[in-house]
């Protein structure tokens, strides 16, 4: 069959391949007539949807789906089913993974089919399945899948591949790394161009704003130093790639593991600079570890620090503490290494004053970049759970459904007032002369300074 596989278009301004989609396509693609459509990188608005999709004429069409993609894949399951009615569509990622039943219901009869987990396993099955049957009604054994038995919706318990190396590369063929430009994950790089990469899956903390482990499961599970440095010559020698950024959740929470790879790494003589821009615990961190990180090209570690507040951070179940933090920033420091910060402002309820001592916290701390994020409500999460319960929220604003807008706002604050809050904390950790002048500096051309001024505006000016 013909499978069309598509990054919706957003606001994001991270331009980047999505490994999902290549994993997926990688699964398929032996028995299936595969293409992936990134709306984001293509600049393709719902306005030209119907048009950029004619071309292909799909029989299956999936989409990547987040929560801030649910406006753009509704129009966009509507115009697939107005063009071939028989087309069945699907779609899956961290949205359906967190609110299955409600995703269904959501995009009503133009959605067939739903995976929450990961889909490697189950969507091989499923359009196996199709093949066979025009209507198949007998899913219960397809892992993951979100479907309706009559007017029921069922969501098929997820299963989770152990040895991650059975489940091969991404699509690169497809993907064609080199093409994207320098928009990536991380604002900054050091060389280009860049790939993203991923060695482990899983992830068994219970930060109470995090939904990775409605994805990827609770278990670490890694893929082999052999199988990932393969994957690295490949698109070093193919791709022409010079740079990776290891998006895993917990890349260094097997220490043995990371330093394996990174050994490995050194001994490769691959010329490459490498980052970490989804952020790494900090209390996963040593000296060890960082000097090794270093020697093989890394050159920025981004932290999930989240709050100056250690209320907030027992609230969240981050496991540390504001003192921990400041004590592993050093460390990154004296390993001769830049350090970039997460934090978030509007926690649930956060008050004014604790959103404050975040952001004079985040100037204390000896960080290069920091990003300010609102707090957003993922459905599935257990503090999106907690505001349903408290009746905080009954309906969440999915529009303003970006870390740059403010979906929800805590008790006795208004959204203006925390957009307020945010922008103080951009400009007064940005602003800095020391600080302005070394982002500057990292700035390779006009066209990067051109998407860094875009993201500027997302960030900070756009309300």
């Amino acid at each position: 069959m013909k499978v069309l596989l598509v990054k919706p278009y957003n606001l994001s301004d991270h331009i980047q391949p999505s490994l999902g989609l290549g994993m997926l396509a990688s699964a398929i693609q032996h028995k299936h007539e595969v293409e992936i459509l990134d709306c984001i990188k293509e600049g393709i608005k719902i306005s030209k949807f119907r048009e950029r999709v004619e071309w292909f004429m799909p029989q299956v069409v999936g989409f990547q789906t987040y929560t801030f993609d649910l406006d753009f894949v509704k129009e966009a399951l509507r115009i697939c089913k107005e063009m071939d009615a028989q087309a069945v569509t699907m779609v899956g990622g961290p949205h359906p993974s967190g609110a299955p039943i409600e995703t269904m219901e959501f995009f009503y009869r133009d959605l067939d089919f739903a995976f929450g987990g990961e889909a490697e396993i189950g969507l091989p099955l499923l359009l196996e399945r199709i093949e066979k049957e025009t209507e198949p009604k007998d899913l219960e054994d397809i892992p993951g899948l979100i479907w309706r038995k009559g007017e029921k919706v069922v969501a098929n318990n997820k299963i989770y591949i152990e040895d991650l190396d059975k489940l091969g590369m991404p699509a690169w063929d497809l993907i064609h790394p080199e093409t994207y430009p320098e928009s990536q994950h991380g604002a900054f790089y050091k060389k280009f161009p860049i790939a993203p990469l991923m060695l482990t899956r899983g992830c068994p903390f219970s930060c109470t704003f995090c939904m990775a482990h409605l994805v990827s499961g609770k278990k670490l599970r890694k893929r082999s130093a052999e199988h990932v440095l393969e994957e690295m010559k490949i698109l070093y020698n193919e791709h022409g790639i010079r740079e990776f950024h290891i998006i895993d959740d917990n890349f260094t929470m097997n220490k043995e593991h990371a330093k394996s790879f990174l050994l490995k790494l050194i001994d490769s003589g691959l010329d490459i600079s490498w980052a970490v821009p989804n952020g790494i615990r900090a209390d996963t961190l040593d000296e060890e570890m960082l000097n090794l990180m270093k020697q093989s090209g890394l050159y920025l570690i981004s932290i999930g620090i989240e709050s100056g507040s250690n209320r907030i951070l027992k609230l969240m179940k981050k496991g540390v503490t504001t003192e921990e933090i400041r004590k592993r920033v050093k460390l990154i420091k004296k390993a001769g290494l830049e350090a970039a910060g997460f934090f978030i402002l509007g926690f649930p309820s956060e008050t004014k004053e604790e959103m404050e001592a975040t952001i004079r916290f985040s100037l204390e701390l000896d960080l290069l970049r920091a990003n300010f994020f609102t707090y957003l409500p993922f459905p599935g999460t257990e503090s999106y759970q907690q505001l349903l319960d408290n009746d905080e929220i009954k309906k969440v604003d999915w529009d303003r459904f970006f870390f740059m807008n403010a979906a929800y706002v805590p008790r006795g604050m208004t959204r203006k007032q925390l957009k307020s809050l945010q922008r103080k904390a951009f400009f007064g950790f940005f602003l800095r002369p020391k600080i302005l002048y070394k982002n500057l500096k990292s700035v390779k051309s006009l066209r990067h300074l051109g998407f860094l001024i875009k993201r500027f505006y997302h960030w900070i000016i756009m309300r």
